[in-house]
């Protein structure tokens, strides 16, 4: 039987589940997607419960596998989501979305109590996202849903309460803690003030370092049990132990996320309007990014120009870089998209008043247009991270690595950058093997800059 290490890998759209071998080659892979609830509000969000019985099941179902001897098991996810649990050590509440609205009177009443709010966003190194700033939903708990907020015994991070399903035991990562939550003072290296005054310290618990280990026992088999790390500062790490030079990485799906950890510079106003943050590292250092719902704008707009120009969905996936037709393109002087998601304006950038698809000949024409348009704005989130470090090299991961026209127009933008599209596809998840392995990765890496 071969020793394995078995990762889940939790999207909020794909889970992922690997088994890696001791030098950590993917042998075996499950993808899973699993269908929204409502919460009790009725707004979608992910089902605790479904989620727990797919994890269960899907290692149950890998244990039986006659060829492999799984020996660690750990787990990556998306950040900015919290589990609630009542003295039993159940889920009380729905895991609520990200995405669900703050009720604005009382983010007001927050930042009355503890900001102003460009203080408390500088303080907290995170623009003022509402509920992804996931620490102030125990806040709206408390003082919107009380009955259920008077039942919360301990409060984990998703990474985290993956890991308690097998290890039984509550822990916090710094990782989770210090991603855009609004729970961190990056300044003083603790936890926020506003934490203490509102009597909520007590509900999470002991944070430890990400390559720690539980011993433990499942259906007989005995393996060593990682306490989960969230995601970005998890894809980081395959680059770290490969890298001997600073580098970034453009780490692209629904978001795109610009991560430099050669650049721990404080946040100015300036950045944070510009979806400008820091993530805590591994070693607890802080590490600038910057965000770009690219994903989902360029998910809106070929759906558009599928429908106008009458195409099969992914036909734009077969399209390669063409540098003439590329020329054409930089020639127009006037921008022709109105983008969904996106504010160009916010990085002084200009757009359409709106989308006319009539102006082009083909989809081809459009499409060229508006990756033109998209990786203007990826280039100006990217400079974000890159400012006054000594950065030479960007690392492309994730699902726009395979669109050869994005990542060359990269190339076109950022002359004095070597663009390179990694194998790595599985960079996240490896992170969370290396950690469980507890593969050093050297801290003296991430003093350079």
């Amino acid at each position: 039987m071969i020793p394995v290490t078995a990762i889940f890998d939790i999207g909020k759209t794909n889970k992922k589940f690997f088994l890696f071998d001791a030098n950590l080659k993917e042998v075996y892979k499950v993808y899973h997607r699993l269908e929204y609830i409502k919460d009790e509000d009725g707004d979608a969000c992910e089902s605790i419960k479904e989620l727990t019985n797919w994890i269960k099941a899907t290692l149950t179902h890998a244990l039986a596998l006659e060829e492999f001897n799984i020996r660690k098991l750990n787990f990556t996810t998306y950040g900015a989501s919290l589990v609630h649990l009542d003295r039993e050590g159940d889920p009380i509440t729905p895991l609520y979305n990200y995405t669900k609205e703050y009720p604005k009177d009382l983010l007001e009443d927050f930042y009355n109590k503890y900001g102003p709010q460009e203080n408390f966003c500088q303080e907290t190194s995170s623009p003022a996202l509402g509920m992804i700033n996931s620490g102030l939903q125990l806040y709206w708990l408390k003082y919107r849903k009380p009955e259920l907020f008077k039942k919360i015994h301990n409060t984990l991070h998703l990474p985290q309460y993956l890991s308690y399903l097998f290890t039984g035991k509550m822990v916090s990562d710094y990782t989770s803690i210090g991603c855009h939550t609004g729970l961190w003072d990056f300044k003083n290296n603790s936890y926020h003030q506003w934490l203490e005054k509102e009597d909520l310290l007590k509900y999470l618990p002991r944070a430890v370092d990400s390559a720690e280990t539980f011993p433990i026992s499942f259906r007989k088999q005995s393996m060593s049990v990682g306490v989960g790390v969230h995601d970005s500062s998890s894809a980081l790490l395959p680059y770290l132990i490969s890298n001997e030079e600073p580098f970034a990485l453009l780490s692209t799906g629904t978001w795109a996320i610009s991560i430099n950890p050669f650049n721990s510079e404080e946040l100015t106003l300036d950045e944070l309007e510009k979806d400008c943050l820091h993530f805590i590292g591994i070693h607890g250092q802080p590490i600038k990014i910057s965000r770009l719902f690219i994903g989902e704008e360029h998910k809106h707009q070929i759906e558009k120009l599928y429908e106008y120009f009458k195409l099969e969905k992914g036909y734009y996936k077969a399209l390669k870089f063409d540098p003439i037709h590329y020329a054409k393109t930089k020639a127009r002087k006037a921008k022709k998209f109105r983008f969904e998601y996106l504010k160009p304006e916010v990085y002084g950038i200009s757009q359409a008043e709106k989308n006319d698809f009539s102006q082009f000949d083909s989809f081809e024409e459009a499409y060229y247009c508006f990756l033109d348009e998209l990786t203007e704005l990826q280039v100006a989130s990217l400079q974000l991270v890159l400012a006054d470090t000594s950065v030479k090299k960007l690392y492309i991961d994730g699902g726009f690595n395979a669109n050869e026209m994005f990542v060359e127009m990269l190339r076109q933008k950022l002359p004095t950058i070597s663009v390179e599209t990694t194998d790595f596809a599985l960079g996240t998840a490896l992170g969370a093997a290396i950690l469980v392995n507890q593969i050093q990765v050297s801290n003296e890496k991430l003093q350079r800059s």
